[in-house]
């Protein structure tokens, strides 16, 4: 997985994940609509549940984790983590608690709305998630400002005290 993160980047192999779910759950959906229909479209949900586990343990499982401890410095990075780990099972928690019964009420159409999330994660990550592979901290935090790094890359403390000075 670490040596996969490395040649492919972080952003790419988050994007290419998103979107094989997206295409997982849609096949899903397709298949769980037409099973009355065609009884080998359970194979097809099959072949897609498969597919869409796959595709998160490429990028949306991993590669999150990576970008989290890459964003942020040595001293925000532990509260940036404990934040992202609390999303992280909070959200399992509400999708376990509350999937049965948005089954029940969407029937064939769940991974629907699994698709529309993942079109909009997709959207997210393609305007606004950086690809950190190789570079520093200071390197990314220019990319979120906007600005081009001077020729003496400043140190994050330098960075600090002319953000106090300003």
């Amino acid at each position: 997985q670490v040596f996969l993160v490395e040649k492919a980047g972080r952003r790419s192999l988050f994007m290419a994940g998103l979107m094989g779910m997206l295409i997982s759950a849609v096949a899903m959906t397709v298949g769980l609509v037409l099973l009355s229909q065609f009884a080998w479209m359970s194979y097809v949900s099959m072949v897609a549940i498969f597919l869409f586990v796959i595709f998160f343990e490429v990028g949306p499982g991993p590669i999150p984790w990576f970008i989290v401890a890459e964003l942020f410095s040595q001293g925000p990075r532990p509260a940036a983590i404990a934040v992202a780990g609390f999303c992280n099972w909070a959200c399992n928690f509400i999708v376990g608690m509350c999937f049965q019964y948005i089954a029940d009420l969407c029937g064939p159409y769940v991974f629907a709305i699994f698709a529309a999330l993942l079109l909009v994660f997709f959207l997210f990550a393609y305007f606004k998630v950086p690809e950190t592979k190789g570079k520093s901290f200071e390197e990314i935090a220019a990319v979120f400002r906007r600005k081009k790094l001077p020729a003496k890359t400043m140190t994050e403390l330098e960075d600090l005290r002319c953000s106090e000075q300003a």
